[in-house]
């Protein structure tokens, strides 16, 4: 028998991942997060994340349904969105708002793009933007533990104000984030949304994406890292300063505070929308830092992770572009050849 090289189209290494198995780490790393937010909200937790869920699957198959086309929902990625999306919402929110926010997750945000592997942003990211752009109302209604309302009741804040700890402050308008209980950050003992509040819940969902290998630690540590160093390089120098200990204790309130941690982890590592080299990873994480810094520190609202990240995701394909590495040879000149 004759022997023959088959020569193919890169890449040529290969592995045993499936989109099923790598969403399926997915879900398993988000469990602590659902668990987590039904400990601390009640059971009304699960059903907001059991309807996001439902709907997005829902959604996607009813779609390529209709559209004669294959249907996906075996991969998981629907699921994964549906629990991202439900995350990403107070406890309190109504129903019928939840399946709005599925549907523009899965119809308009992925499947009008081509479905996975073509959607220009995180699914579950168009979802919220858009849910706090037109029901800010409801996205709002935060709902608070019974310690965090003791928490803020010694601060002398009241918890029906609907302030967030990224949010407290006194009544002459100074913020009192540095005051709230770094355990209670930690533990997830304050309003906000389902799956932001828990550190320590994102943090062991974490430690399973990098351990499966699933993600890589690149975006997360450097978005946070490069966070924390706006903040902290800001808190030292502008209004004439503060003490570095100082400093460096409401720069870890910021980043337990809010949305950092779970978008770190959750929303900037998605495949589609985030950059494949090292080098844009890198550079990806640093805008995601230097963006949301600037959001909470200069803009108008308490929370910029969403909007960092989407318009990051927005940047991939140039970052891709900037950041892949050559074909070998490519740009020499052949040896013996000669100008026009």
């Amino acid at each position: 028998m004759e022997n023959r090289l088959t020569v193919t189209a890169s890449p040529h290494i290969q592995d045993r991942s499936s989109t099923r198995g790598l969403m399926g780490n997915v879900v398993v790393a988000l469990l602590p997060c659902v668990a987590a937010s039904a400990l601390i909200f009640g059971w009304r937790a699960l059903l907001v994340v059991g309807i996001t869920t439902a709907a997005c699957v829902g959604f996607e198959y009813l779609y390529c349904l209709l559209m004669k086309k294959p249907i996906p929902v075996g991969d998981l990625s629907a699921v994964v969105t549906g629990i991202i999306l439900g995350l990403n919402m107070p406890v309190g929110i109504p129903v019928w708002i939840a399946i709005i926010g599925a549907f523009i997750a899965i119809v308009i945000a992925k499947q009008l793009f081509g479905g996975i592997g073509f959607n220009f942003a995180n699914p579950a990211l168009v979802g919220r933007i858009v849910l706090f752009t037109g029901f800010a109302g409801s996205m709002t209604k935060w709902v608070f533990p019974t310690k965090a309302v003791l928490a803020f009741r010694k601060m002398g804040i009241d918890a029906a104000a609907g302030a967030t700890p990224l949010q407290v402050a006194n009544a002459e308008g100074a913020p009192l984030l540095g005051q709230y209980p770094l355990t209670d950050l930690f533990l997830g003992v304050h309003g906000g949304v389902l799956g932001e509040t828990c550190a320590l819940a994102i943090l062991l969902g974490f430690a399973w994406l990098v351990a499966s290998r699933t993600i890589s630690p690149s975006i997360p540590l450097t978005y946070v890292g490069s966070y924390a160093a706006f903040s902290l390089l800001y808190r030292l120098f502008a209004n004439g300063g503060m003490p570095l200990g100082d400093a460096g204790m409401l720069v870890l309130h910021e980043v337990l505070a809010g949305g950092l941690l779970f978008g770190a982890v959750f929303m900037a590592t998605d495949y589609v929308t985030s950059p494949f080299t090292l080098k844009g990873k890198l550079i990806f994480g640093i805008g995601l830092g230097l963006l949301t810094f600037g959001i909470r520190t200069f803009a108008n609202m308490p929370e910029g992770v969403s909007y960092a990240i989407l318009f990051m995701n927005l940047l991939v394909p140039y970052l891709n572009d900037l950041t892949r590495q050559k074909p070998l040879g490519a740009g020499k000149k052949k040896k013996g050849a000669h100008a026009a």
